[in-house]
């Protein structure tokens, strides 16, 4: 059997031009990595309303770009990100502003936003997952947040789909897997969705968060296996996944405190941790494969690092 790759993270850069940030969105598109808005409560200057609407891009890590000091979309963090018909998306946000943001936006170059949507039949919704798929943009899980803004405590496990993104369609209503959200990124591997892990937040009738390790796949949205009962890697939220060197990968996240642990698989059912681990703990990271590389930029430590793994020759 060949041996496992041998990979290596390289510091790119500890202070980039954007201010520290969890949440941000992060796309690779036309050739760019993109940063799309973010949270730090901690920065006024950057950040007067908690999240703010910047959009910056790189082609290298190192040099970043402010495209956008304020795109028209509200500040938000956790929305759902893709890249779909050759433009990026912006689906969905949080709760930050006391109501929730059920709007879809899409650029073809991160300066000027169109509002494709300004409420989406799935509302009101915080913390789902997003994935592009077989050339539509699909929705999963998520919940209410009463906390922050008024809506009916819920928690949800239903799949929605689009192709422009104006019109959705409920694929299903109670998948097999319990609800959860708080998964950043998006897997999409061997002609399936993935769900790795991820939980639910705390609210005032549920003040348990929740945490699960669990794999679960799909060909279709509407049918899901159970991949794996417990992955080895600790349960989390927060986290964030991606697929790099044929390979899925989910890194960091949240369960009591933060962490920087980084495991990969194959197949969804034999996971291995990539030791030794540079880059501070933390969650809500944003994640990027570009130029053949796997990036790990900023995140709940709230500092700008920019950090890329790169498989050994």
């Amino acid at each position: 059997m060949p041996a496992d790759p041998e990979y290596q993270w390289t510091c790119v850069t500890l202070e980039a031009a954007f201010a520290g940030r969890d949440g941000a969105g992060a796309l690779t598109f036309d050739g760019k990595m993109w940063l799309l808005g973010g949270w730090n409560p901690g920065d006024k200057v950057h950040f007067p309303q908690i999240c703010n609407s910047e959009v910056w891009s790189s082609t290298d890590g190192a040099t970043w770009t402010l495209v956008n000091p304020q795109a028209p979309w509200e500040g938000r963090h956790t929305a759902g990100c893709v890249v779909h018909n050759g433009r990026m998306w912006i689906v969905g946000g949080d709760a930050n502003q006391h109501h929730y943001q059920n709007d879809v936006w899409s650029s073809a170059d991160g300066v000027t936003w169109d509002l494709v949507s300004d409420r989406v039949p799935w509302a009101e919704r915080v913390l789902h997952y997003t994935v592009a798929f077989q050339g539509k943009i699909w929705v999963m899980g998520g919940q209410t947040l009463p906390q922050f803004a008024p809506a009916e405590e819920r928690f949800f496990n239903d799949v929605w789909c689009t192709q422009d993104g104006a019109n959705w369609q409920q694929v299903v209503a109670n998948a097999p897997w319990v609800p959860r959200g708080m998964t950043g990124g998006s897997v999409v591997f061997r002609d399936r969705i993935w769900l790795l892990g991820g939980g639910t937040y705390d609210t005032p009738q549920k003040p348990q968060r929740l945490f699960y390790s669990d794999v679960w796949s799909s060909p279709d949205g509407a049918h899901w296996d159970r991949v794996l009962e417990a992955a080895p890697w600790h349960p989390r939220e927060y986290h964030d996944v991606a697929v790099f060197d044929n390979r899925m990968w989910v890194m960091e996240g949240w369960n009591q405190s933060n962490r920087n642990d980084v495991w990969y698989s194959a197949d969804g059912v034999t996971w291995h941790e990539l030791p030794d681990t540079p880059w501070a703990p933390r969650h809500a990271a944003s994640v990027f494969v570009f130029d053949n590389a796997l990036w790990m930029v900023a995140g709940n430590n709230m500092f700008p690092d920019v950090w890329k793994l790169t498989r050994k020759p």
